[in-house]
């Protein structure tokens, strides 16, 4: 396990930090904290900290062309205004927001937003994937998954990576940007759920580098796993947080890796890992790519 050099980059516990997405024009990092019904951003630059407080949880944050931000939170697709914090609603929640809200997502290469949700009994595999295109929220599959996560594409577009955190799986799909259908779903890590043994975590929010390499936090792992485009493990990284959830790479050269991490932990957990639930940064030397950016 490689051990890099990192540094806080906001020092303030999250509770649920969640959804790193790098912006490149306004050289800022925005996050959420899901339970702290909270959008977060950094201005590199400046070190300037701004945060907005909402009436949902917010989950997934996406760029949009015609500027801003799109939101998903447990009640729907909103249009993020960051000039003056307005929120405009695109779509309506697709499901019973008593038990279910989006949970992870990531914009394709045509500019549609897939988000997956959470089912939060998680008594059953009742999670679904949907995606915003164009205003329109389509239900791209239902079941065979309880909170889904891990969402990237690859660079060619041809694949798309998503994980069940309950089932510690990541699959790979086929994918046809023209069309937006992701088919033939087949097992690409499957990660050990015996914590007596040889427990590394649970996968959670992922990336895709500049290389094609996918990078996945391993909640409850204490680290990065970053996996070649066949499924060979490249490297693994050791953080001083036992439960990070996502990535996101920033900065003018992209070689910036800004983690999140949840707060919400146990006593013994943060006496252990007294940086839980901040947000993290290390340099790497693979860059990432700017995101997508929804296309409305």
């Amino acid at each position: 396990m490689t051990q890099h050099p990192f540094e806080v980059a906001y020092d303030a516990p999250m509770s649920v930090g969640e959804s790193p997405l790098w912006h490149p024009t306004e050289s800022s990092l925005y996050w959420v904290d899901i339970n702290g019904f909270t959008i977060h951003r950094l201005n590199q630059l400046t070190g300037t900290h701004d945060e907005w407080r909402l009436p949902s949880e917010p989950t997934a944050l996406a760029l949009c062309a015609t500027g801003g931000l799109v939101v998903a939170m447990r009640a729907g697709f909103f249009h993020f205004n960051p000039q003056d914090g307005a929120l405009a609603e695109i779509a309506p929640a697709p499901y019973d927001t008593s038990t279910t809200r989006f949970n992870d997502g990531r914009v394709d290469a045509a500019g549609r937003f897939w988000v997956g949700t959470m089912y939060e009994p998680r008594d059953q595999q009742a999670a679904q994937m949907f995606c915003l295109d164009k205003g329109e929220v389509k239900l791209k599959w239902s079941g065979g998954m309880t909170v889904s996560n891990g969402l990237a594409f690859s660079l060619d577009a041809t694949a798309m990576y998503h994980a069940d955190t309950t089932s510690h799986r990541v699959d790979r799909y086929d994918f046809d940007a023209a069309t937006g259908t992701a088919s033939h779903p087949s097992r690409f890590q499957q990660f050990s759920t015996d914590k007596a043994r040889n427990y590394g975590g649970r996968p959670d929010g992922a990336a895709v580098d500049s290389e094609g390499a996918y990078w996945v936090a391993m909640i409850e792992g204490a680290g990065l796993l970053r996996f070649a485009p066949d499924g060979e493990l490249l490297d693994e990284l050791q953080l001083p947080v036992r439960c990070p959830t996502m990535m996101a790479f920033g900065g003018d050269d992209l070689r910036t890796l800004f983690i999140t991490s949840l707060g919400h932990r146990p006593a013994e957990e943060i006496a252990q890992f007294p940086l839980t639930g901040r947000l993290l940064s290390l340099r790497v030397d693979v860059p990432g790519r700017v995101e997508n950016a929804y296309q409305p």
